[in-house]
């Protein structure tokens, strides 16, 4: 799979909230880069000639083991093929897994086969986003772009009782080692000092048999600059194929930071202005305490509210067309309007359906109330609802709240192509986050 241009960095996305977060950070380094659906075909990449990085936004947070494997290894041959110089498997920054559900272990073990690596490294620590890895045990800020108080990760409000996957374990090695069969081997902080430091000790830990996962500490960006630095010239240089990597967007920015450092990529600093959007829809899957408490500002601020009934959705498999005619209807009276799933969910319930019927909603609105800019908010309904907007690609516009940037819908519906799409995380804003996407102020 040969392309006109030699690609830096390609990355697979847990989910879709996740990718755009990624994507972020890659292109602020300056890198072109577009975000597709589905891994690309040579003859896609051939379309974007002037690609330095491109990534895929996945589903695989919601799904089995079994299920991730079926998607995870042809992806990453595809990638591989591309002859991308990384391949990286993007992560949530809080490391959202279980066994069951969403395994990065599984992740991890998918990307041993395709890439026969003696080592994947895992970044652990994101400190853009407020989340730090210090000896092993992530810390998390209560809200990506707020003031919010730092919890270890078993201890944070939201993180702590997530519905699909809690983190009971704040130790990565630990919570990794019961995801994947793989020896889990730490570079602490005090390790981090520079690229040779950290060579020095993951080559003691190769030194022993076996392939070990290395986890790498992070608490300040300084941090990845010299894991960047690592990856980039100790690592992927030895190799003849692409160095695969796992963890948040964390990799983009140690990459893309290095990349600035050498000359490779040149930072962007100025971006396309945002207009006032009129209206603007938000549909959201997510349940965090971080998301409610914006959907409840925006409500005292004159948002109209859509509460889904989300247990006869996933009962009955459809959505209510008067749904749909009250969302459009209130839309056409250019009211700025909320649909979502209900601020606390006590079932488990099903992130495919529940992120269809939002989709459903989002592109009934670009076609019928031709809205022109939409929120998607929950990191595990967000691929379903992509999906169900027919949306192919998206390319980032601006980064307005960091973690979620402003995106460009790329799609061969008329009507969703060229809507612009934010992707939310639950935990990503502080409580004026919808009313940002709204006004569409940098």
């Amino acid at each position: 799979m040969a392309t006109n241009k030699k690609i830096l960095l390609a990355f697979y996305g847990d989910d879709f909230t996740g990718s755009t977060d990624a994507l972020e950070f890659i292109c602020r380094a300056g890198a072109k880069a577009i975000l597709f659906i589905e891994p690309p075909t040579a003859e896609q990449l051939n379309n974007y000639p002037s690609l330095d990085a491109y990534g895929v936004a996945g589903k695989t947070r919601s799904l089995s083991p079994v299920e991730m494997e079926k998607i995870l290894l042809p992806a990453f041959e595809t990638m591989k093929a591309s002859g991308a110089r990384h391949v990286h498997y993007k992560v949530c920054s809080t490391f959202d897994s279980t066994p069951l559900i969403g395994s990065i272990g599984k992740a991890i073990d998918c990307g041993f086969d395709v890439f026969d690596h003696v080592t994947v490294p895992v970044l652990g620590g994101m400190p853009a986003l407020g989340r730090y890895c210090l000896f092993g045990n992530l810390f998390a800020k209560m809200g990506i772009g707020s003031e919010g108080e730092i919890f270890r990760l078993d201890r944070h409000p939201s993180m702590s009782h997530h519905p699909v996957t809690p983190a009971n374990e704040s130790d990565l090695c630990i919570h990794l080692s019961h995801q994947t069969g793989k020896e889990m081997k730490l570079v602490n902080i005090l390790e981090l000092e520079s690229a040779k430091t950290i060579e020095k000790a993951v080559n003691k830990f190769l030194a022993g048999m076996g392939k070990p996962v290395i986890l790498l500490d992070a608490v300040k960006e300084l941090d990845l600059l010299n894991a960047g630095e690592y990856l980039d010239e100790y690592l992927s240089l030895d190799s003849e194929q692409a160095l695969f990597s796992v963890g948040s967007s964390a990799v983009e920015l140690a990459l893309g930071s290095y990349w600035n450092k050498i000359g490779l990529l040149k930072r962007t600093t100025t971006w396309q202005k945002i207009k006032k959007a009129n209206p603007l829809l938000v549909v959201s899957g997510s349940c965090s305490p971080v998301t409610v408490a914006q959907m409840a500002h925006a409500k005292s601020n004159g948002f109209e509210e859509v509460i889904l009934d989300a247990i006869k959705i996933c009962d009955d498999e459809i959505i209510d067309h008067s749904v749909i005619e009250k969302v459009n209807t209130l839309l056409q009276q250019q009211k700025n309007v909320i649909v979502h799933t209900g601020a606390k969910q006590t079932n488990n319930l099903s992130s495919e359906k529940l992120g269809t019927a939002l989709g459903q909603i989002a592109k009934a609105a670009a076609e019928k109330a031709l809205v022109k800019r939409i929120v998607i908010a929950g990191g595990d309904t967000s691929s379903y609802a992509a999906r169900a907007m027919e949306i192919d690609a998206v390319e980032m516009i601006a980064p307005l709240v960091s973690g979620a940037p402003l995106c460009k819908a790329i799609s061969k519906n008329n009507f969703i192509n060229g809507v612009e799409v934010n992707f939310k995380g639950g935990q990503v804003g502080s409580e004026k986050y919808f009313e940002v996407l709204l006004n569409g102020s940098l």
